[in-house]
């Protein structure tokens, strides 16, 4: 036995589950990032845990657009279909995949989670002021602009927790449906 395979082996006995779970994403993911770059979408995670007999793989992708219902069939077929054709590179046991976008609670750590938060409050930790809130102007590959409270402030990411988006009912700048409720009116 080479002694490579000894110390991976001496890892998966002094923490069992924790190497192999990991090394198994990591195969996962480089399966998967492919099809789901080739659809238009980024692969934010992948995960794998056992429930009962079965594992779930649960895949986590997203875009700059968002990601719909319809989205989400289109890489799960095709995700479906890489898995399959790897035979055990899941698991030996059936297993349940589970493609989905990122919550709004998601936070906000990589350039592209920025950018898609154009227009969004979020909540972040900065480096030396603490906790501050605000409005995403702007976003390039170095840094973020926020509006904190009607002043314009720039930050590298060095200098940025991990943010989190703010939910809000009446979001500046959003959609206006109200047209939509007087329609439905209409109609009764």
């Amino acid at each position: 036995m080479s002694a490579d395979k000894r110390s991976e082996e001496a890892l998966l006995v002094a923490r069992p589950g924790t190497a192999h779970r990991k090394s198994q994403q990591d195969r996962l993911a480089a399966l998967i990032a492919p099809v789901v770059t080739a659809a238009g979408y980024d692969l934010e995670a992948v995960s794998v845990s056992q429930v009962g007999r079965r594992s779930l793989v649960r895949v986590v992708v997203d875009g700059d657009h968002g990601v719909s219902l319809d989205d989400v069939a289109e890489v799960s077929r095709s995700v479906s279909e890489v898995l399959d054709a790897q035979g055990d590179a899941v698991s030996r046991s059936p297993y349940v995949l589970e493609v989905t976008s990122p919550g709004v609670d998601r936070p906000l750590t990589e350039p592209r989670h920025w950018r898609r938060a154009t227009g969004r409050l979020v909540t972040v930790p900065v480096t030396g002021q603490g906790t501050v809130q605000g409005r995403v102007l702007r976003s390039d590959d170095a840094g973020v602009m926020l509006d904190v409270a009607g002043t314009e402030q720039r930050y590298g990411y060095g200098e940025l927790g991990k943010a989190t988006v703010q939910v809000e009912f009446n979001r500046p700048g959003a959609p206006d449906h109200d047209h939509l409720a007087a329609e439905e009116d209409e109609l009764s």
